[in-house]
């Protein structure tokens, strides 16, 4: 050990080494989770030593050229990743440790030990409830940091992790989707988009377009709800064919509507999807199909061989891959995102209420229907 080095500089390379020597014992191979936790422990105990403690400038750099010469083949310790952990370590410790009786001498005696351990289930704070265990350590570092680096809002963290397992991006993919923006977290359909569709780009408009639910409140619930499930199907799809306009204005800008019950054959089967759009900003056809019950994955494999013949019969050379959206009565979101993920044409899974789902006070509070179609009707005029 260079003779130059100060005793912290020192002492803070032993403790670092002796935390990775004793994480690296209990695996012969990192996986994500144990990594997580020995990045967090280094990177509380560095916080606690250069941000309030006696570290000088530099020190980081010189404790990770030391780190290096006395573990040759070391990786994930350069200055700029030590800095990342301490950087993940402050943004998470609020939100991991939030207990009250935590003093600021329990803070202070991290500067002197590392808990490399950190993320194990016994150590979990059960207070972290609106934290998902599993997604939070089931990506890897350099995803955790991709994010942190371009948002700090919690639910934006949480949507994009959970996210980012749901679609099992990569680095690479995670950073191309955080380039074009992040989408809300609420409100957003489950789908593929990112995976099918041209571009990042592209995706991203499509996951800010699509809802993962839409207010049909032009639909009497009690004229449907006692017959069988296509009639019931055809029933919702006559009310929105009948408040057409105020549907186009529901999915947003941009819509046209290009027909319902629209034929399609290929090799001598008929198909026909339920309503047909097309949209300009994303270039391309959206097919809808209708159910009034709980979704079912049997329904996305409907919509694919609808996306296919639209693919191959009726999308213009210039037009992007059509995109199909399942409009049902619920769906398990969770359920929904694992469902269509594995399919590789652009699809998604939305729900509806009606009128009759409204609480009361707020269906008191709407004009009176034929009023508005009637002022709908005028200002078309």
């Amino acid at each position: 050990m260079d003779t130059d080095m100060t005793t912290e500089i020192k002492q803070a390379v032993q403790t670092i080494k002796n935390a990775i020597l004793q994480s690296q014992a209990r695996a012969a191979r990192m996986i994500s989770g144990s990594q997580l936790s020995l990045y967090f422990g280094v990177g509380l105990y560095v916080s606690a030593n250069s941000r309030e403690g006696t570290w000088g400038t530099g020190a980081i750099d010189d404790i990770s050229k030391q780190l290096h010469k006395e573990l040759p083949g070391l990786r994930g310790f350069s200055a700029k990743n030590i800095r990342n952990m301490r950087q993940f370590a402050e943004y998470w410790q609020p939100f991991l440790f939030r207990s009250p009786s935590a003093s600021k001498l329990e803070i202070a005696g991290l500067r002197n030990e590392i808990e490399y351990d950190t993320f194990a289930l016994a150590n979990w704070s059960p207070l972290a409830t609106e934290i998902d265990r599993d997604e939070f350590l089931g990506i890897s570092f350099s995803h955790h940091m991709e994010i942190l680096h371009k948002t700090k809002d919690i639910n934006e963290v949480l949507f994009c992790i959970h996210e980012t397992v749901v679609h099992q991006w990569d680095k690479y993919t995670l950073r191309d989707v955080l380039k074009t923006g992040i989408p809300q977290p609420d409100h957003v359909a489950p789908n593929n988009f990112v995976q099918t569709m041209p571009s990042s780009k592209q995706a991203m408009k499509a996951i800010r377009m699509f809802k993962d639910e839409y207010l049909l409140d032009y639909i009497n619930v009690e004229d449907i709800d006692a017959r069988e499930e296509d009639v019931d199907e055809r029933l919702v799809e006559q009310r929105i064919i009948h408040n057409i306009k105020r549907f186009i204005m529901t999915l947003g800008r941009d819509f046209t509507f290009v027909g319902n019950q629209y034929h399609l054959e290929i090799y001598g089967e008929e198909m026909w999807s339920d309503l047909l759009f097309f949209n300009r900003e994303l270039n391309a056809l959206v097919a809808i199909e209708l159910k009034v019950g709980k979704f079912r994955p049997a329904y996305l494999g409907q919509l694919f061989a609808y996306l296919q013949v639209l693919d191959d019969k009726v999308r213009k050379p210039h037009e992007n891959p059509s995109i199909g959206i399942v409009l049902c009565k619920s769906a398990n979101q969770a359920y929904a995102e694992y469902a269509v993920r594995d399919y590789n044409k652009p699809m998604g899974v939305a729900t509806y209420k009606t009128f009759s789902d409204m609480p009361k006070e707020m269906q008191n509070a709407l004009p009176d229907i034929e009023e508005l179609k009637k002022l709908m009707d005028d200002n078309s005029d």
